[in-house]
This record gives C-alpha cells, structure tokens and sequence, in this order.
C-alpha cells in the first residue's frame, strides 16, 4: 500500500490577465496527498485557454 499518492483535481476560477482582463478558466492542480486524502504539497497546477491550450499559472493572477 502507498502512503503517498498524486491527485490531479481541476476547478473553475477567476484569473486576472493583462491581455484578456477578467476570465474564467478550469485550473487543473497537481498534488501529493498522504493515504491518499490528506493533500499537504501542490506540485504543479497549470490552467486551459479558451481555445483549449494549456498554460502555466504563473503569468495570471487570482482576482480578488
């Protein structure tokens, strides 16, 4: 049995660009959990476009 395990979970939010203003886009994250339901370390998350590229998440911010 692993005690650590990869999850992958993706959700909507709303991001800040400076080309495209206010967006909503589906931010798919990557994360260690232990056993598998606690996650404690978010190894990379990256977002889709529109037009269905994938880019990585550092270039926007989240609007508050």
């Amino acid at each position: 049995m692993a005690f650590i395990k990869i999850k992958r979970t993706t959700r909507l939010e709303k991001r800040y660009s400076r080309k495209m203003g206010n967006i909503s886009v589906k931010v798919t994250y990557i994360k260690k959990a232990l056993l598998g339901i606690f996650p404690y370390k978010t190894l990379h998350k990256y977002r889709e476009t529109y037009n269905g590229s994938v880019k990585d998440c550092e270039e926007c911010v989240i609007s508050a």
